[in-house]
C-alpha cells in the first residue's frame, strides 16, 4: 500500500475531503527529534478536533509515543538502492515464487474470483502479497498510531504522514481500526501492509488481516490506479504504471511484475538491474 519504501502506496489520490484538509502548513510543527513530539501532538489534537475527530480518538492520538524504532527504519532503506537481482535474493524472490504458485492452485477460486471482478491475474497480487508479508507471517508488532504520529511529526515526510495520521484518526472514529492495532514499521496494516489512506480509499471495508479481504483490496488498488483486464504488467506495458502506483521504489515495481509473471507461468524476461 504505497515504502523508497513504497511510497508507491504514496502516490493514492480521491481520499475523502476530511483526509485531503490535512497537511503541514497547519499550526503544528514539525520536529526532527522526540524533543518536540508531546507539544506537537497538543497543537496537531486541537486541529484534528476542528476537523471533527472524536473525544475518545484524540485521547488515543494523545497516548501515542514517539516511535524511535520507525524513525530509525524510514532513515535505513537500504535495500532499494540494491540491483534487480540483488534485491530479489535479498527479498527472498525464488521462495515467493515457489510458494505462490502453490498458493495459486490453493486458493484457485478466490484467484478466478478476483480477476473476474477486478481485472488482476493472480500473479501480481501474489507477488505483492510475499514480498509485503511472506503471505501473511510477518505483519510487524509496531504501535500503528504511534508509528503513524511520530511520522507526520518528523519534518522529513510530514505532509504526507499528516494525511495517513488523519486517515488512521477517521478510521479510529468510525470503528474500523483499533487504536491499539499493530503493523510494520511506518504504519502499514494487514497481509499486504496498506498504508491508513489506502485503507480508506480501497479496502472495501474489510478485514485486511484476513487473506481474501487483502487480496480484494490489493486488486481494487490496482484497477483504481488504471489495472486494464488482459493487458501486460512487465516494464514499458500498461499495467506496469498500476504497480508502480503501489511503490514508488524502482526495483520493487520490476521484482513484482518479475516474479508475478513467474507465478503465472511466463518465461523470464529480461530486466533493468
Amino acid at each position: 500500500m504505497i515504502r523508497g519504501w513504497q511510497y508507491g502506496i504514496a502516490a493514492v489520490t480521491g481520499l475523502v475531503s476530511l483526509v485531503g484538509m490535512a497537511g503541514a502548513a497547519g499550526a503544528a510543527q514539525c520536529g526532527n527529534s522526540a524533543a518536540g513530539f508531546e507539544d506537537w501532538k497538543q497543537d496537531f489534537a486541537q486541529e484534528a478536533r476542528a476537523r471533527g475527530i472524536g473525544a475518545s480518538t484524540i485521547s488515543a492520538l494523545m497516548a501515542t509515543n514517539y516511535a524511535t524504532a520507525t524513525i530509525a527504519a524510514d532513515r535505513g532503506q537500504k535495500s532499494f538502492r540494491l540491483s534487480l537481482d540483488q534485491f530479489l535474493a535479498k527479498r527472498g524472490g525464488s521462495v515467493i515464487v515457489s510458494r505462490g504458485r502453490s498458493l495459486k492452485q490453493s486458493n484457485a477460486a478466490l484467484f478466478a474470483s478476483l480477476e473476474q471482478r477486478y481485472g488482476v491475474p493472480p500473479g501480481p497480487l501474489i507477488a505483492i502479497w510475499g514480498m509485503e508479508t511472506a503471505f501473511g507471517r510477518q505483519r510487524g508488532n509496531q504501535h500503528t498510531l504511534s508509528a503513524v504520529a511520530t511520522l507526520a511529526y518528523d519534518c522529513r515526510r510530514s505532509e504526507f504522514f499528516t494525511d495517513q495520521l488523519y486517515a488512521a484518526l477517521t478510521l479510529i472514529d468510525r470503528g474500523a481500526l483499533s487504536s491499539n492495532a499493530r503493523g510494520s514499521m511506518h504504519g502499514e496494516i494487514g497481509q499486504t501492509q496498506f498504508m491508513p489512506k489506502s485503507i480508506l480509499n480501497y479496502g472495501n471495508g474489510g478485514n485486511l488481516d484476513t487473506t481474501a479481504d487483502a487480496l480484494a483490496a490489493t486488486a481494487n488498488f490496482l484497477k483504481a490506479n488504471g489495472w486494464r483486464a488482459g493487458a501486460g504488467y512487465q516494464p514499458g506495458e500498461p499495467n506496469f504504471r498500476a504497480i508502480q502506483a503501489w511503490n514508488a521504489a524502482s526495483v520493487y515495481q520490476q521484482a513484482i511484475a518479475l516474479l508475478g509473471q513467474q507465478i503465472d507461468g511466463g518465461a523470464r524476461r529480461s530486466a533493468e538491474r
